[in-house]
């Protein structure tokens, strides 16, 4: 495997740093001794996602979003739980089925008799953690009732928007093995996602953790055990560090060189889009923020570039029947565009 292999498998690797140590945190109770104390915290519930629970830290840190993708039971939802619970911040969870209509997800206007007036009755995407549990099992009209809420953090009802809390991120879950009665997302929605993360089985130690859990009497519905060890006032503090990270004019020309790289490859039909380098900058600054770095060096960029890449780009159909996947076309890139000095 080569080193380009090895940094683009980072956010899915068992090897991720936790909060004692890709997270340094100073003595003192800074932002960054905060994200370390939120990571701990849910790896105390969560065993064997440390990659998946530091994506979902960067989503946060960049105001974006995540597409969870992973078998049945591997903890996606009880991640997203015990991560609001440890900042005493709002979830809901949504089940996406196909008789979901695109007024259950963003709420509608209530005819109130008493009043003789219509009220507008909030639906659960008011909320700062969105669970939108398979979400390729809705149709397009009700997946497209997100699109408004994800990239303007408002929803728009009868003419009227109205504001979305801050912190606002979805985290959408899809099966990669069930596809009967599913409705693929458009390339539209799924360039919302910031990342998109591949939640897999746990080891065998981490499993293990998982029985002696349950057999100690563990119950994942009640989270009542999770400690806040983190604000929204730490988030923003977190959300300002990481806009002053520094990032070189060497390394800006790395980022877009690796997406133009992707336009022009002969595997793909569809390369990375603007949104997509810009995003790529983003994610690379948080990684290098929670690294104890206030500057970006490629090796952030090449970390962060499969999660951030491999749900914008779309292989050809005659390339992919032979075994070819996004992320073998992103090591590819990785491997051949020169890196800054």
């Amino acid at each position: 495997m080569t080193d380009h292999q090895q940094a683009g498998e980072a956010l899915e690797a068992p090897e991720m740093p936790t909060a004692g140590e890709g997270l340094q945190a100073p003595e003192a109770p800074t932002a960054r001794q905060a994200l370390a104390n939120l990571q701990a915290e849910v790896g105390k519930v969560v065993h064997g996602q440390d990659a998946v629970v530091t994506g979902l830290l960067i989503a946060l840190l960049c105001r974006g979003h995540v597409l969870l993708e992973g078998v049945p039971g591997v903890a996606k939802t009880l991640m997203v739980r015990t991560l609001a619970a440890a900042m005493a911040i709002d979830t809901k969870r949504v089940q996406f089925t196909a008789d979901l209509m695109p007024g259950d997800v963003t709420g509608s206007l209530i005819y109130d008799a008493q009043s003789s007036k219509f009220e507008f009755r909030e639906g659960p995407v008011f909320t700062n953690l969105m669970l939108a549990d398979e979400i390729n099992r809705t149709p397009p009209k009700t997946q497209s009732s997100l699109l408004e809420a994800m990239e303007e953090r408002q929803v728009s009802v009868d003419g009227s928007p109205r504001a979305l809390p801050d912190p606002f991120v979805v985290c959408a879950t899809q099966n990669p093995i069930e596809y009967e009665g599913t409705y693929p997302l458009p390339e539209a929605q799924l360039d919302r996602f910031l990342l998109k993360l591949n939640v897999a089985l746990p080891g065998r130690e981490a499993e293990l953790a998982v029985l002696r859990a349950h057999h100690q009497g563990f119950d994942p519905r009640d989270l009542s055990s999770v400690q806040t060890v983190a604000t929204i006032a730490d988030l923003a503090a977190a959300r300002q560090a990481v806009r002053e990270v520094q990032v070189a004019d060497g390394v800006l020309g790395y980022i877009l060189d690796l997406c133009r790289a992707t336009r022009q490859s002969p595997s793909l039909e569809l390369g990375a889009s603007p949104r997509g380098s810009t995003a790529l900058l983003n994610t690379s600054k948080a990684w290098a923020w929670l690294s104890g770095r206030d500057y970006v060096t490629p090796d952030d960029v090449k970390t962060l570039a499969r999660p951030t890449l491999r749900h914008r780009i779309r292989v050809r159909p005659e390339v992919e029947l032979e075994g070819v996947t996004p992320d073998g076309v992103l090591d590819a890139v990785l491997a051949t565009v020169p890196t800054p000095r």
